[in-house]
């Protein structure tokens, strides 16, 4: 870190957070969203962290002095945590936003975790979006999968959803899920079962969030901001050390209102559609890495055509490269007709 006093935010870049927030993608979730103030609490780089007007969004940013980040007023024991995101552009090389729930503060060797991690990128190449799932402290067993997605995350807001429920765990982008984890006894503690709380954040992971720590953060491109609008929350809120309701109607009103959604329900519809997108832009499964787990956890699903894609190692080997092209004075997003090396 570079020493000296610290820059206050140009008056430039604080119209730009602004602004960025108020534009948000409309999706066919139907939940209800909440302000900032509402449900959440800064978590760290408060000076990093930028309200809009009304309060019902946020900017997180990420410069040579701090990340940012904010976590839940509240725990919960299952619930829908959601939010519209809109990520950094340019060069962001080492730079990661995590859209997770955790309850690592107080369960401190036995935490649950479920994560939406965004694992920025050199210029021209694409950001990766990765899933993962820790239950009981099951840090040596990572469930990582990492997927592409069909739209440029830093251009407008999508929304990104977890569902956790007693029977599954969803991982929505917009209304379309990309992975399921359906619990079952030979889970056993695997499966996230305590209270957790939902966090934001974003951070220098430069050893490690792209090509395995070549390429580091730049900071001439920084300030790094990621919005946040649509903020939802819906579960049963609870104290995470005597395992009770922290309101009076219990739990039940919590799973009704979950219910109500419709989201933990998955149709044949959402299925075809699950498969598709897993089809077309998943770039690594833990399902099918034998070299770090001879055998498949329980819960994966396995799809023969995919296991021959994947190989032993979990990794799509060659993928169709995107590439921009101006036409008619915009850019199009078209694929090219060889087959590139994934990074």
């Amino acid at each position: 870190m570079d020493g000296g006093t610290r820059p206050s935010l140009s008056a430039a870049v604080a119209v730009l957070v602004l602004v960025s927030t108020a534009v948000v993608a409309a999706t066919s979730v139907n939940v209800t969203t909440l302000a900032f103030d509402d449900g959440y609490a800064p978590l760290f780089g408060k000076g990093n962290l930028v309200r809009s007007a009304d309060g019902r969004s946020v900017s997180l940013l990420l410069d040579r002095y701090s990340g940012s980040g904010f976590i839940s007023s509240d725990m919960y024991l299952h619930g829908l945590f959601s939010a519209s995101i809109k990520l950094p552009s340019d060069y962001t090389a080492g730079v990661v936003v995590a859209f997770y729930t955790s309850n690592g503060d107080v369960f401190e060797k036995s935490h649950d975790e479920l994560d939406f991690e965004f694992l920025g990128n050199v210029r021209g190449k694409e950001w990766r979006v990765q899933t993962n799932v820790y239950g009981n402290g099951s840090t040596s067993r990572g469930r990582e999968e990492r997927y592409y997605l069909p739209f440029d995350p830093t251009a407008d807001f999508h929304r990104y959803s977890i569902l956790w429920t007693a029977d599954n765990i969803i991982f929505y982008v917009d209304d379309t899920p990309i992975r399921e984890v359906r619990r079952s006894e030979a889970m056993g503690g695997d499966y996230p079962s305590k209270p957790m709380s939902l966090y934001a954040t974003i951070w220098d992971a430069s050893n490690w969030a792209t090509s395995g720590g070549r390429y580091k953060v730049n900071y001439k491109y920084a300030p790094f901001v990621s919005s946040f609008a649509d903020l939802t929350l819906l579960g049963c809120r609870l104290d995470p050390i005597q395992q009770v309701a922290t309101t009076r109607s219990g739990c039940a009103a919590a799973v009704a209102e979950i219910a109500a959604t419709g989201l933990a329900v998955m149709t044949p519809e959402k299925r075809r559609a699950m498969r598709a997108f897993r089809r077309q832009y998943m770039s690594y499964s833990v399902c099918y890495d034998r070299v770090r787990y001879p055998a498949p956890f329980p819960e994966c699903d396995i799809v023969e055509t995919e296991k021959e894609r994947f190989g032993e190692t979990g990794r799509l080997r060659f993928r169709r490269q995107r590439r921009r092209v101006r036409r008619g004075g915009r850019v199009a997003v078209v694929a090219d007709s060889n087959r590139q090396p994934q990074m």
